[in-house]
């Protein structure tokens, strides 16, 4: 190793202890700060009681500005619109694009009602029906992402959710024209410029102003992230995000710079994102690493990508694409690279992860913000048992039951014997009422 040459953790799967390094660098809580949790016990507790006015205090306190009512924080739609019309014309231009392409990918999501009827005339089904009102929380000031608007808000339009209520902080009251100008194109109807877990509290218990929803969605720091845990029960909630992450598979054929860069393209959102090569190439990983050291310097975030990079990264040898796939299902990465020859060709092999970028050429920030499937997904292993956000989550599914007499008395014994069985006698005497006697 050079001087100047990055500490990036490095691993051989054939190592004996393998299996230990690696899960102490995956090892993440994300919800776990005793001190966060009594603040934010108390913001929620504060927000129920005194509604509005808590909701005031917070905002002044935290986000440094001076309103006096609840009102002074609520942007109308010409607001909105005014930010649109108030970008370039390269940022509407691909705004519009990424619209078009997220909300034709969620139509194909979305879920119809069905039925069906037995020969006896009984039928049965599912009702598919949207949700009334939802939240969707988006990050505020200087790390706004207006992306963020489109993933969230256009998923809910699409699932015909009636009301969509959006709240961003605006520190120092920094407002985001590109955030507000989603907001426009997304459907949003509401928007108040309130965030943290005061946010989270108005939308789940509702205020005077605020409307309670039915489930909120949106990322957020650990103080949003522990009230959304919080209030779960009491609304629905998307998930408990941990920091992003990118497992990038190579065969070692890749420009080295490009698997580089895609690895910066993680580690630059915070110093705990996880960014992971596996190759089955030692000679390309060394070629990786120069790449990493080279470009580096020329990084924006250099700082927060390097503290990810030395803390939370890895390059792992492996001994062939077998193991590699085996690794990746252990992994359940957030986002999965198969930088290979023919990835569909292992794709069916692959079934754990949130999102899969099949080629060289499919560069995990395409999906960020204009591929079309949604950048909203599980984090920290939970693509083991989680989905991405999509029309499915705002939307609920009703049983349809409507037995005919016939059918009623046929089911009615089978419920009276399995009802007695356990000693629940009204459930086999409600049933019983129907059967039909014979004779």
């Amino acid at each position: 190793m050079t001087g100047n040459q990055l500490n990036v953790t490095r691993l051989k799967y054939s190592d004996p202890d393998f299996d230990l390094k690696l899960d102490r660098l995956l090892a993440w809580e994300s919800v776990s700060d005793g001190a966060v949790n009594n603040v934010v016990t108390e913001i929620l507790q504060n927000v129920k009681k005194r509604g509005d006015e808590a909701v005031v205090d917070y905002s002044n306190r935290f986000d440094r500005l001076d309103v006096s009512s609840i009102s002074e924080l609520e942007l109308g739609k010409e607001k909105l619109q005014q930010a649109l019309d108030l970008i370039s014309e390269d940022e509407r231009n691909a705004l519009d694009t990424a619209v078009q392409r997220v909300r034709d990918y969620h139509r194909h999501q979305k879920q119809d009602s069905w039925q069906y009827t037995e020969p006896d005339g009984t039928l049965l089904g599912q009702q598919v029906t949207p949700m009334d009102r939802v939240g969707i929380y988006v990050p505020g000031g200087k790390a706004s992402y207006p992306s963020s608007v489109l993933m969230n808000a256009i998923p809910a339009k699409v699932a015909g959710v009636s009301e969509i209520v959006m709240v961003v902080p605006t520190p120092d009251a920094e407002l985001n024209p590109l955030v507000l100008a989603a907001a426009a194109l997304s459907g949003v109807d509401r928007v108040f410029c309130i965030g943290g877990a005061q946010a989270i509290a108005a939308l789940a218990y509702g205020t005077e102003t605020i409307p309670s929803v039915d489930k909120i969605v949106g990322p957020g720091n650990i103080y949003v992230a522990t009230a959304k845990r919080a209030v779960f029960g009491l609304v629905g909630i998307d998930m408990i995000a941990g920091p992003s992450e990118i497992l990038v598979v190579c065969d070692g054929k890749t420009n080295p710079d490009w698997v580089a860069m895609d690895l910066f393209s993680q580690a630059e959102h915070d110093e705990d994102a996880q960014p992971i090569l596996i190759s089955t190439d030692a000679d390309f990983i060394d070629q990786v690493q120069f790449s990493i050291d080279k470009l580096l310097p020329t990084m924006e975030r250099e700082p927060i990508i390097r503290e990810s990079l030395v803390n939370r990264a890895a390059l792992i040898l492996v001994d062939s694409l077998d193991e590699a796939i085996e690794l990746t299902n252990r992994i359940a990465p957030e986002h999965l690279e198969l930088s290979i020859e023919n990835p569909e060709q292992v794709l069916p092999r692959i079934r754990h992860a949130g999102a899969i970028f099949m080629g060289r050429y499919t560069a995990e920030a395409l999906g960020d913000y204009c591929a079309g499937p949604n950048h909203v997904l599980p984090t920290s292993g939970t693509a083991r048992f989680s989905s991405p956000l999509g029309v499915y989550d705002f939307q609920k599914r009703s049983s349809l039951i409507q037995f005919s007499p016939k059918g009623a008395s046929e089911m009615g014994k089978v419920a009276s014997v399995l009802a007695r069985g356990e000693s629940l006698t009204a459930h086999a005497r409600s049933a019983e009422y129907r059967i039909i006697k014979e004779g």
